[in-house]
């Protein structure tokens, strides 16, 4: 495991960890997203790549379409071809995009046209087109019964979203403007088993070249496996658990812990049969640091049409028209923002805003609420078992600055950028050498792991269990940062502060890089529409 650098610097670096990572996935997140499934980010992520001999690289990862069950035929889960889709990069720290790469969608019949089916004989014979988006077997080398096809064009915009310069991101082979898209994973009987199909969407993994860089880039986009991990309707029906590691350490099987906690068991997370649509790119990191300091601030962002209008004879190229400017409905940068601390009347507003207006959203940070819901779910019971008299599980440090470092501003020489302005954005330090997958810690900086969640998010860094702790106060206990692991405070706020943030809260759905590929895109192959029984896939290499 790499190594603390110094202690004041591994301070920091805790604190953004620890401030950071109170937020998760993104799914249904507010009111307005919950009508446009097509349009929700789910979960966002930045990261040093890690796969070998691709350290120059670094990996975006937006994913959308959230809850996707396998079997969700016969149309499946195509992209909105009304809808931008984004990922915004600022490398100059004015929480402003320097660098945009914009994904327009287009779900067409087959330039060979429907497949048609003879129905009758003699007279009474008629050619009929399919009445199923798909029939009969696709391989990775052919798909000719597939009715719908889609496929998306890429374009980078330097400057300001809408009015900076565009110029088309294109094939590095032949200079086609067109990306296609696999079709998502109907059942193994059109595809076969994870293997086939692993081998059918490879070939949608296409070698990009970016404008103005000397060096190419990869992209994908397709189904892949839900990669977030949690117990998720218990969490949101109140916390329907205790939500404290019940073992002496996860996964030690010894009941040593919390009287009646919660423990480590992968059938809690419900999503494990649930699939999302990825947007994966990879860049050069010398194509997207522009002149600041390494650091890169990242998020994404869908929009629609601000009007839409039904066609009133609908045709399947074309159903309805938007018309008017784009206007933004969903945005995402850190996770589990907008379900645990924006309030209930500003969620929408969060999705539309920009994260250089995120000053009007301070007051979620500085005076959090979810705390306060733990400790009426919980006070009663904690002290009840305990045998305490505890007044208020929540902490008492409001504001919450320790909060505000790690959300909205970063460390300086550790994630800050080179200007503060105060935003939710994921922040990255380029500079900092990517982890190999076997290596990774899921609590990432927290467990000397630098190349983790805060800098960054990879799909392997468990921000679930931090959030439950960190939220409950952790930051104002001793960390084990000093010598031979001695407990280091970082000066935020005292153990008296908050009562139960040395707790190890958990929701016991348990996370590791070793869940997913060791190269791009990372995310694993998606679980298939049939059979019902059908065994979860797995990383390539396993």
């Amino acid at each position: 495991m790499r190594q603390l650098w110094s202690l004041p610097l591994a301070i920091a670096l805790l604190a953004t960890s620890m401030a950071s990572s109170v937020s998760a996935s993104s799914h249904r997140e507010a009111p307005f997203i919950t009508k446009y499934p097509q349009v929700d980010g789910t979960d966002f992520y930045a990261f040093n790549s890690y796969e070998p001999a691709r350290e120059a690289y670094v990996t975006f990862l937006a994913n959308y379409i959230p809850v996707q069950a396998a079997y969700g035929g016969p149309n499946y889960f195509p992209m909105d071809e009304r809808a931008l889709y984004e990922i915004h990069i600022d490398n100059d720290g004015d929480a402003v995009e320097d660098l945009s790469f914009q994904f327009r969608f287009s779900n067409r019949v087959p330039d060979t046209g429907v497949v048609n089916f003879s129905i009758g004989a003699g007279d009474n014979q008629k050619t009929v087109p399919a009445v199923l988006r798909n029939v009969g077997g696709i391989s990775a080398d052919a798909a000719p019964s597939l009715n719908y096809v889609e496929s998306y064009s890429l374009t980078m915009v330097a400057g300001d979203r809408r009015a900076g310069t565009k110029m088309p991101v294109t094939h590095v082979a032949g200079g086609a403007t067109s990306f296609a898209k696999p079709f998502d994973y109907s059942g193994t009987k059109t595809f076969g088993d994870a293997g086939m199909y692993r081998s059918y969407a490879e070939r949608f993994i296409h070698d990009i070249d970016i404008p103005g860089c000397d060096a190419d880039g990869k992209v994908f986009v397709g189904q892949r496996l839900e990669p977030f991990k949690i117990a998720l309707g218990e969490t949101f029906d109140l916390v329907n658990f205790v939500p404290i590691e019940g073992d002496s350490a996860p996964g030690a099987g010894d009941g040593a812990g919390f009287p009646g906690g919660v423990t480590q068991d992968a059938s809690r997370n419900v999503l494990n049969k649930n699939n999302i649509t990825t947007i994966a790119l990879e860049l050069p990191k010398a194509c997207v640091t522009g002149n600041g300091n390494g650091v890169i601030g990242s998020w994404t962002s869908a929009s629609l049409r601000q009007a839409n209008i039904l066609n009133r004879r609908p045709r399947l190229d074309k159903p309805e028209i938007g018309l008017g400017p784009w206007t933004q409905v969903s945005r995402l940068g850190n996770f589990l923002v907008n379900e645990l601390f924006i309030g209930f009347p500003d969620k929408d507003r969060f999705n539309a805003s920009e994260p250089k207006d995120d000053g009007q959203f301070a007051d979620y940070v500085t005076h959090p609420v979810f705390p306060a819901i733990v400790n009426v779910l919980f006070r009663d019971a904690v002290n009840t078992t305990l045998g305490a008299s505890i007044e208020d599980l929540a902490p008492t440090n409001i504001p919450r600055n320790d909060l505000v470092a790690g959300f909205l501003t970063g460390f300086p020489g550790v994630n800050q950028l080179a200007a503060v302005t105060p935003s939710e954005i994921l922040r990255l330090n380029t500079g900092i050498p990517a982890t190999e997958r076997t290596e990774q810690h899921t609590l990432g900086v927290a467990a000397g792991d630098l190349a983790g969640f805060p800098n960054g998010r990879r799909p392997g860094d468990d921000a679930v269990d931090i959030a439950l702790r960190v939220a409950m106060g952790a930051l104002c206990h001793d960390l084990p940062l000093g010598e031979a692991g001695a407990g280091v405070n970082l000066g935020l706020c005292t153990p008296a502060d908050a009562p139960v943030g040395n707790v190890p809260l958990t929701d016991g759905a348990p996370l590791s890089a070793l869940d997913f590929d060791n190269a791009f895109p990372y995310l694993i192959t998606p679980y298939p529409g049939s059979p019902n029984d059908a065994p979860i896939p797995t990383p390539a290499d396993m």
